[in-house]
């Protein structure tokens, strides 16, 4: 019976593994054959030029591909291994330590140093699988907590390598407490608000894995390679049924929401470089006084029939938020999964560059044509609204404004939803949005449906596309419930009041953003520069005001929403007009019919004539 792939690439992991001289020498590739000699590629990344199987690199090979040219200084070098329990067994641990440090040159599991990346400093973790499978004693746990600290000392970035293959067994209960020791000094580097990248390569499994290596802000992994608490054969052992092909691997990782992307060896320096970019030295956009985007939201809106709103922002070829980033967000780096569950495809976040400066991005995308089915046309899962989160905490701890791109019909309603906490997501993802320090924009580009749409709506500042809308209930589900007839839907419209005129008029959007003629799906271009000029007009506003400011503004704004303010007297004056222009009409049609020229000198209605008024 032919193996599944994660089995066939344990095997193959254990017998790529570097020789004495630290290079994996080989003619052929031990998956495919395929011939590796005078394969510059394979020579420089150790991956084989036809299949790209990831072969096993030593720390400072890795060091070398990563960091720019003699910029690396590796720090606590002379920390070694003695054998603090005694351990007894047919080699003692002395001598295995010994023979480790002769046939890899190094002292102990992991190397760490400074060192620069795309020309950012970096403090580096890098575990050397071929040193004891790469386990963590209680010098491996001192060398990383001491880098962890270093780093936070200095302010610098964390970037780790993982290839770890278990505990380190003769080192007893103490190996195991190096697992709260990594744990507790990643707090140091959140604290103080510094980037910590962490990279899964083959294997990353044990306790390195699920200690500090699961800690960081952004999980990367090598194709292919073995990731999870327990070893493979531990996993299947403990099956009763083969295991599924290509499980306990990053790309299974992925597809379950545990780490952020699968990236090539070859891309790897070039991803991480991008990543220390976008979260190192912050520029930020500054307004000129009394200049608010030309007080953009004073903008006459023209008067829309709420049915052809409707309709508009459900076009097939109206922009989705992806068209939108594409188009606004420059080095977009795409973030994946909740870290708990899965991976929604109707939630798109990461960060890039908007005007200059690092922002946070959250979109609901409902799918362009092909994808929407997988994108589940928008309507996001706990698991969507647990990755915004995410996306939320990053922008919170590295104290970048966040944009929020809102383009769903709803949550997505089920069983399985429910139990797996779509209603705790939802008010927790609102709380978070309340609570956030920095700056947030929330932009309706399309249908806002309901709780789906109001969750990621609490910003500081919240735009509404000119042909969007705003709701609590679809049309079709409104004319449903009011008239027994979801034909009517364009009558339950009217009367929902969803139009960004009306959500302007009610104070609900603070500026509406005006659309190419005809709609944005006319013309993508136009209709995100546009958004884009808005967006950047509001960020200049905002990042002048304090953190206090921010979350004290924003939450006086929902406080304020359905009081009688301002909004509402301007909204209860133009019912009040246009019922008094009604009853005037018929007032002077009554009078019509009696001959009277003056609706002042109208005789009162006779008993059983009112129901007569037209």
């Amino acid at each position: 019976m032919v193996r599944n792939l994660a089995e066939r690439l344990g095997s193959v992991v254990r017998q790529a593994q570097p020789d004495e001289g630290g290079a994996a020498a080989r003619d052929t590739c031990l998956v495919c054959q395929a011939s590796l000699v005078d394969s510059e590629f394979f020579a420089q990344n150790r991956v084989c030029p036809v299949c790209h199987f990831h072969y096993s690199m030593t720390a400072r090979e890795r060091i070398d591909s990563l960091v720019d040219p003699g910029s690396f200084r590796e720090t606590n070098r002379n920390v070694t291994s003695v054998d603090p329990l005694s351990f007894s067994s047919r080699i003692s641990y002395k001598q295995r330590l010994f023979r480790d440090q002769r046939r890899t040159g190094l002292t102990e599991a992991v190397v760490t140093g400074t060192g620069a990346i795309g020309g950012s400093p970096v403090v580096l973790i890098v575990l050397d699988f071929g040193f004891m499978g790469g386990s963590m004693g209680c010098v491996v746990g001192e060398k990383v907590a001491l880098a962890m600290e270093h780093a936070a000392k200095r302010k610098n970035p964390v970037v780790s390598v993982v290839t770890s293959g278990g505990a380190r067994v003769q080192e007893g209960v103490l190996s195991l407490m190096q697992m709260a020791k990594t744990s507790i000094a990643t707090n140091q580097i959140h604290s103080k608000g510094l980037p910590f990248i962490s990279v899964l390569a083959n294997p990353a499994t044990g306790q390195a894995y699920a200690s500090f290596a699961n800690l960081a802000d952004f999980i990367l992994s090598e194709p292919g390679a073995i990731v999870g608490l327990a070893p493979m054969r531990i996993i299947k052992e403990s099956s009763d049924k083969p295991l599924p092909g290509g499980s306990h691997t990053g790309e299974s990782h992925l597809e379950h929401g545990m780490v952020d992307a699968v990236v090539h060896r070859g891309q790897l320096r070039e991803i991480l470089g991008v990543l220390l970019d976008l979260l190192g030295a912050q520029y930020k956009l500054t307004a000129k006084r009394g200049n608010r985007g030309a007080q953009a939201s004073e903008r006459e809106v023209p008067k829309t029939e709420a049915w052809r709103s409707v309709q508009l922002p459900r076009h097939k070829s109206r922009p989705t938020s992806l068209d939108y980033i594409d188009r606004i967000v420059d080095s977009f780096v795409e973030l994946h999964g909740d870290r708990s569950y899965g991976d929604d495809g109707a939630v798109v976040c990461g960060i890039g560059h908007l005007g200059g400066q690092t922002v946070a991005v959250i979109g609901q995308e409902r799918g362009r044509p092909g994808d929407d089915v997988a994108r589940n046309e928008g309507r996001t899962s706990p698991e969507g609204f647990r990755k915004a989160q995410r996306t939320i905490k990053l922008a919170a701890k590295f104290g970048l404004p966040l944009i929020t791109l809102i383009d769903t019909p709803g949550p997505f309603t089920s069983l399985d939803a429910e139990e797996r906490g779509l209603g705790n997501a939802l008010a927790s993802t609102m709380a978070e949005m309340g609570a956030l320090e920095t700056p947030s924009v929330a932009v309706i580009i399309g249908e806002g449906g309901s709780e789906g749409a109001l969750a990621l709506a609490v910003g500081s500042r919240v735009l509404m596309m000119e042909n969007a809308i705003l709701s609590i209930i679809s049309p079709e589900e409104a004319a449903g419930l009011m008239y027994q007839d979801e034909a009517r839907a364009d009558e339950a419209a009217e009367s929902l009041k969803l139009t960004a005129r009306d959500c302007l008029e009610l104070g609900i959007v603070d500026q509406v953003v005006q659309e190419p003629t005809g709609g944005a799906h006319t013309n993508h271009d136009e209709a995100a520069r546009q958004l884009r000029r808005a967006l950047l007009q509001e960020l200049a506003d905002l990042q002048s005001k304090t953190k206090r400011r921010l979350v004290s503004e924003r939450y006086k704004k929902f406080r304020r929403m359905g009081e009688y303010s301002s909004h509402f007297r301007v909204a209860i004056t133009r019912e009040v007009n246009s019922l008094q222009g009604l009853v005037a009409t018929g007032v002077k049609r009554i009078a019509s019919r009696r001959g009277k020229s003056d609706p002042e000198t109208a005789e009162p209605i006779p008993a059983g004539e009112e129901r007569n008024v037209d």
